[in-house]
């Protein structure tokens, strides 16, 4: 027994691993330093048993035969049609929080179903397209893997969060490239998606997601206002330095000026107190985590395992890129936080349960299966 789980660990690969762990501690500092300023570590000691249970989580997928799941459409269908519904739920028996109705309160735990609901669309896309890659010349599976994504995003645009919407169209049409889709239907989509932006603009979007961009657009119209946020930030990276003002010392995180510095602006956080340095350190880590994730896409023994790895892979560069982009000012800001680095339990959870997943794949590659 010991000796048959000692050669399931060798298996696995230890460079992704031991980058996400990093990633994690990186984060656990800057949660650190930011309890300090706050006087509560609350969110601290809840992230370290997140992590617990994350890591738990992919060892214990890590050793489960991904193919279980490849080959149950039932199961697929089932789970993405229960975090339908517990999307629908939200509606009816979600507390209200700055006017956005977005997880379940469990007791001290707070249940976002959003983060379920990419898993659900990672696996059930790549399921779909994984049947069907050699007839991607066909409108229809557009059309129909369209109507899985549609469903959850109108539940979600009602919260409303734009942001993790933008997440799910990004997974759709990254897999969508992926399996060889034809330009011409690649162009037709761009298009819907200019004029739905714009109707958007007009008659979907709320007054202060507009002032958002608005501010995103011109920051000196409201610099105490919408532009507050990335003006704060902005002044936290620069203050940085190389080599950072030191954990506990960033003054923009410790004095308060820095909005949420332990979700969505924890990228500036870090590169107060730890400047350039930590900052590099910090993307290297990403990157070698994403290079890892790219080479089992490559390497995935199976249609679906090359298409699951590339969703895992959208999802997170999307928001490294979203995230980092409203920290510099580059993006507006839309609430997407840095995975694996960021405090929020749903988030850590998940995206370490989908490493676990890879990690199978990864080993049964080695296996030759």
């Amino acid at each position: 027994m010991i000796k048959t789980f000692i050669c399931h660990l060798r298996k696995l690969d230890w460079i992704l691993i031991i980058s996400v762990i990093l990633l994690v501690f990186i984060g656990l500092l800057s949660l650190y330093s930011s309890s300090l300023g706050r006087d509560s570590f609350l969110n601290f000691q809840k992230q370290i048993i997140f992590f617990a249970v994350g890591l738990f989580l992919m060892f214990f997928f890590a050793f489960f035969d991904y193919r279980i799941i490849k080959n149950s459409p039932y199961l697929i269908l089932i789970f993405y049609s229960f975090c339908c519904l517990a999307l629908l739920g939200l509606f009816f028996f979600a507390p209200e929080i700055r006017g956005s109705r977005g997880w379940y309160r469990l007791g001290g735990i707070s249940l976002d179903p959003i983060e379920f609901t990419k898993i659900a669309l990672i696996v059930l896309l790549a399921k779909y397209f994984s049947m069907r890659h050699i007839e991607m010349y066909r409108l229809k599976h557009i059309l129909v893997s369209s109507v899985y994504v549609l469903i959850p995003a109108s539940l979600i645009f009602f919260q409303p969060d734009m942001g993790s919407i933008f997440i799910l169209i990004s997974l759709w049409l990254g897999v969508l490239i992926i399996s060889g889709i034809k330009l011409k239907h690649f162009l037709i989509l761009v298009f819907c998606g200019i004029l739905i932006s714009i109707l958007s603009w007009s008659f979907l979007l709320e007054t202060y997601q507009q002032a958002r961009i608005l501010s995103f657009l011109e920051p000196q119209l409201e610099p105490l206002g919408v532009g507050w946020s990335q003006n704060q930030s902005r002044i936290a990276i620069g203050s940085g330095g190389i080599f950072g003002q030191g954990i506990g010392k960033g003054s923009q995180t410790q004095y308060g000026f820095l909005p949420e510095p332990q979700t969505d602006f924890i990228f500036a956080s870090i590169a107060e107190e730890m400047g350039l340095i930590g900052v590099g350190v910090l993307l290297i880590l990403f990157l070698i985590l994403l290079s890892r994730i790219f080479k089992i896409a490559l390497m995935g023994p199976s249609n679906f395992s090359r298409l699951f790895a590339s969703g895992v892979t959208i999802v997170l560069v999307s928001q490294i890129f979203i995230n980092i982009g409203m920290c510099l000012g580059l993006l507006p800001i839309i609430g997407i936080s840095l995975p694996l680095v960021s405090y929020g339990g749903n988030n850590l959870v998940l995206t370490l349960l989908a490493l676990g997943i890879l990690q199978n794949i990864y080993s049964q590659r080695k296996n030759g299966s």
